[in-house]
């Protein structure tokens, strides 16, 4: 496959191998076929990968990639980009296919609202001894709130009752700290049903929806170290709900 060459250098000494992928790719092109680039596995990925593009670059190949790889995540690719490493594409294979930093789900399903048919939804609170572990009741909804073009938090509401025009969040581990949102904000609900009674209703590009709402978060927020906390909560009505729901199954009256 003389159009499809990405050569591993680093077996024995890598800035040889860079070498003599030159000599090859050249060879190659005597006889009409470009290789595609070069491939970095061990070693100092940021001292290689520049090295590797100087001598690309002085032997006539500018466009020749360099691919990196090597158990990386991404910490180490986001640290060899500060180092100023010269890679075009990325493997990550290990740390992505084994889920290597979660390999667990820490998720549990809780009742939350239970109904007869035809009845009215009652609404059901579990107790814990860690608040974080108290279920939020209701029909759950996920309002998030843009200003020019950025997200500025997310409102968990019940969908049974709305929201107000001018939204309160109330941090569910804290209820002191609460965010305003002001009337007018341009919002929209994330949850929307793919399923109903086992037939499929939507489909959603999942990728492209990534993409898109990870360019609206601030970058501190996306920070790999110390980002910022992203506002989320509960809306106002719904945390007094819950306080009361709690209190009233603790023996108090609220």
């Amino acid at each position: 496959m003389p159009n499809n060459c990405i050569f591993l250098v680093d077996t024995y000494n890598t800035i040889e191998g860079v070498k003599r992928a030159v000599e090859t790719a050249l060879e190659l092109r005597k006889k009409g076929h470009e290789m595609v680039g070069v491939r970095l596995d061990s070693g100092d990925l940021a001292y290689l990968s520049i090295e590797a593009r100087r001598i690309l670059d002085e032997a006539g190949f500018p466009d020749a990639v360099i691919v990196a790889s090597n158990d990386l995540d991404e910490y180490l690719i986001e640290s060899l980009k500060d180092q100023g490493a010269r890679v075009n594409v990325w493997g990550v294979g290990t740390k992505l296919a084994t889920a290597y930093d979660q390999p667990a789900l820490g998720g549990v399903y809780k009742l939350v609202a239970v109904r007869d048919p035809g009845g009215e939804w009652e609404y059901k609170i579990k107790l814990s001894e860690q608040t974080v572990k108290i279920n939020v009741p209701g029909v759950q909804q996920v309002r998030r709130y843009r200003r020019e073009g950025e997200f500025i938090g997310d409102c968990i509401y019940d969908a049974l009752k709305g929201v107000p025009e001018e939204c309160v969040i109330v941090d569910p581990k804290d209820p002191t700290r609460r965010k305003k949102i002001p009337k007018g904000t341009e919002s929209r609900d994330l949850l929307s049903p793919v399923m109903r009674k086992g037939r499929l209703v939507a489909r959603e590009e999942v990728r492209k929806r990534v993409t898109e709402e990870l360019s609206a978060f601030h970058p501190g927020i996306k920070r790999l170290a110390n980002p910022h906390e992203y506002p989320v909560g509960l809306e106002k009505g719904l945390s007094e709900l819950r306080m009361r729901l709690i209190l009233e199954a603790r023996g108090f009256s609220p």
